[in-house]
């Protein structure tokens, strides 16, 4: 079984680095925005793609550029299952799950305590396993699963 741990930049990168043991049992991957800090692994693989903001200008073009390096290192590793923190960066591979039928599980932000985040709240129309780290966001989420805190 292959694992895609993908997370954008920043907390979503860092909660599931928590994961880490995880990474380590099983063959994985890390996906990830391209930023100034970078995980360096020599036991993962880590896939860079280009960061997104939807704010920006450019955001169509970059979403465009995104989903196609998504989709190379998705043909290139055939993950099994995706395991995702969020946020917008791994949007592409994990509707790419669901096309090819793999395995998703979306982990809700440690920071959303009362409100949803936006990919959290497409994703979870259609992950395999939604888990969320406290109580309070249940009410977003109510076939989601608090799995605790990550941290």
């Amino acid at each position: 079984m292959k694992i895609c741990f993908a997370a954008s930049s920043g907390g979503h990168l860092e909660q599931i680095m928590m994961l880490y043991p995880m990474m380590t049992k099983y063959t994985s991957f890390i996906l990830t925005e391209k930023t100034n800090y970078q995980p360096s692994l020599k036991d993962v693989n880590v896939y860079r793609v280009v960061q997104i903001n939807r704010r920006e200008f450019l955001f169509p073009f970059k979403a465009i550029i995104l989903f196609f390096q998504t989709l190379r290192v998705f043909l290139k590793e055939k993950p099994d299952v995706i395991i995702s923190t969020g946020a917008l960066a791994t949007l592409p591979i994990c509707l790419l799950a669901k096309i090819k039928r793999k395995k998703l599980i979306f982990i809700e932000s440690f920071a959303k305590i009362s409100s949803p985040t936006i990919t959290g709240k497409i994703v979870y129309k259609f992950a395999d396993l939604f888990l969320v780290q406290w109580d309070e966001i249940k009410k977003h989420y109510p076939g989601a699963v608090n799995g605790g805190g990550i941290y």
